[in-house]
């Protein structure tokens, strides 16, 4: 089965956290399901993809010289344009043009000129790997699912006299804490 291009981990790791022997294929086709499926609903539910990615935004100029940009880290910028014009990029401190961090493009000698929809941004954004936290918050998600093939659609069970009840949420406590520090929110200008 072929792997997605947006999963947060491998099936070699997944394998490994539930103690699987990695030569059997016994249910690698139902894993990498799981990965897949799990990896885009991680990143839906935290509004993002992890990996760098292109985009393209089209924004309101506020008359500003800096503007956040929807999507983070931004590790690189193709272009700059407002009102039509290019702006290109400023070579040092002192030159006009644009720079940009993590989270924002900025103008030296330029501002965002006010203006509805005038401002297009191209950029790239996105982390090269998947962070170590979130790919394992992804396995344990996945490694969840798994186990719970064998009772969809209980909350509880009684076997000989006891009953054991079953935790029924989207993601444990332990992984909801670590998606939350990743959850992209969206910017004020």
């Amino acid at each position: 089965m072929p792997v997605g291009s947006n999963d947060l981990t491998t099936l070699a790791n997944v394998k490994q956290w539930l103690g699987l022997d990695a030569s059997s294929t016994d249910d690698d086709e139902l894993l990498q399901r799981l990965i897949t499926a799990v990896s885009g609903y991680v990143q839906t539910w935290l509004n993002r993809t992890f990996l760098i990615s292109p985009y393209v935004e089209t924004l309101d100029g506020k008359g500003k010289s800096r503007m956040m940009c929807a999507n983070y880290p931004i590790t690189a910028v193709d272009s700059v344009v407002i009102n039509g014009q290019a702006i290109g990029p400023s070579p040092d401190i002192h030159s006009p043009g644009y720079y940009f961090d993590d989270y924002m493009i900025g103008l030296r000698s330029y501002c965002f000129s006010r203006g509805e929809s005038n401002v297009v941004l191209a950029y790239h954004a996105g982390f090269a790997s998947v962070p170590p936290e979130i790919e394992q918050a992804c396995i344990e998600v996945i490694a969840l699912r798994y186990s719970e093939k064998s009772r969809v659609g209980y909350s509880s069970k009684t076997l000989a006299g006891e009953t054991i009840a079953f935790t029924i949420t989207d993601f444990p406590a332990s992984v909801q804490t670590v998606l939350g520090n990743y959850k992209k929110v969206v910017p004020l200008s």
